[in-house]
């Protein structure tokens, strides 16, 4: 069992948690995200997020709420190019509730903050929900079968695309059967294991 929680502010040095009386700076940043990864138990999680960190950077980025021409800092933390996705942190928009953003790369037309459902409470969260997530080899195909909700592996494990490629074959095979494709280690962000 892995010892991720949403309720992991908690568990943060009281150092950390002082962002509405300080600045935020790169290293602050650096500090909250490497906090956050002490609690993930998967060492391939890390590994990969730690391949894709970049040194923070302050990247202006339109909000679409406001005023034409708006824009808030954002600080850029991790960078997806094969999804053209990463992730940012800001104070603004929807922040400081949900100040992780999980957003396109500016090395594109839009440079938008984006929606409301792109944004979350914690970097882990952001992750979770990236395309980046979906490449660690930790998915399987599962036949559900009597009684409900009992799931059956059928696969190995893969990435998410390979995985619900699998799962497609098997659906055009056997279209009255139930197949769903899950991370085989329950890694996500309920307890991060479930």
């Amino acid at each position: 069992m892995g010892a991720w929680s949403k309720e992991y502010w908690h568990d943060l040095p009281s150092s950390l948690l002082t962002v509405a009386v300080m600045s935020i700076t790169a290293d602050y940043l650096r500090q909250l995200v490497e906090a956050e990864l002490s609690k993930v138990s998967d060492p391939q999680v890390v590994s990969q997020i730690h391949l894709f960190l970049l040194q923070p950077r302050i990247i202006e980025r339109n909000w679409d709420y406001g005023e034409p021409g708006q824009t808030y800092p954002c600080w850029s933390l991790l960078d997806h190019p094969a999804s053209n996705t990463g992730i940012v942190y800001c104070q603004k928009g929807f922040g400081p509730r949900r100040p992780w953003g999980l957003v396109g790369l500016v090395n594109t037309e839009d440079s938008s903050m984006g929606m409301d459902s792109g944004w979350f409470d914690s970097f882990m969260a952001a992750y979770f929900e990236s395309w980046l997530f979906g490449e660690l080899p930790i998915w399987k195909v599962f036949r559900v079968v009597d009684p409900p909700g009992q799931n059956v592996p059928l696969t190995e494990e893969s990435d998410l695309d390979s995985a619900w490629t699998r799962a497609e074959e098997l659906r055009a095979t056997e279209s009255c059967a139930e197949y769903r494709v899950l991370n085989a280690r329950g890694l996500g962000i309920s307890g991060f294991q479930h």
